[in-house]
């Protein structure tokens, strides 16, 4: 059993809200862990699916996975589109497996 900070009465370990006061119990670790997207996933997705903009469509940074995309899609015309999305894709892939890149477009941190 753990207790409340805010009250001192006793609170089950798995609560996230305290019953007696209502205050968080802890707060840290419930914004951690809700809507926290996986580091390694995005990184991975940004080294092998990056051209497509997978990574940005899963750290919900649309509107950059829609260029990507459309640059991949529309540049076999000039040839060089899709080139240049896949070195977008694999720089943005390596910066966020080195942590440079540390958040979603909610601004939410990645978490290992």
């Amino acid at each position: 059993m753990a207790y409340c900070r805010n009250c001192g009465n006793k609170v089950d370990d798995n609560a996230f809200v305290c019953i007696y006061c209502g205050v968080k119990v802890n707060p840290e670790e419930e914004a951690r862990t809700i809507g926290s997207k996986s580091k390694l996933a995005a990184g991975l997705f940004g080294i092998f699916l990056g051209s497509l903009g997978v990574h940005n469509f899963y750290l919900g940074y649309t509107n950059k996975a829609i260029a990507q995309l459309l640059l991949t899609v529309v540049g076999w015309i000039f040839f060089v589109g899709p080139l240049i999305a896949s070195v977008w894709g694999l720089v943005e892939g390596i910066l966020i497996l080195a942590g440079s890149i540390d958040e979603d477009a909610q601004g939410n941190a990645l978490v290992d």
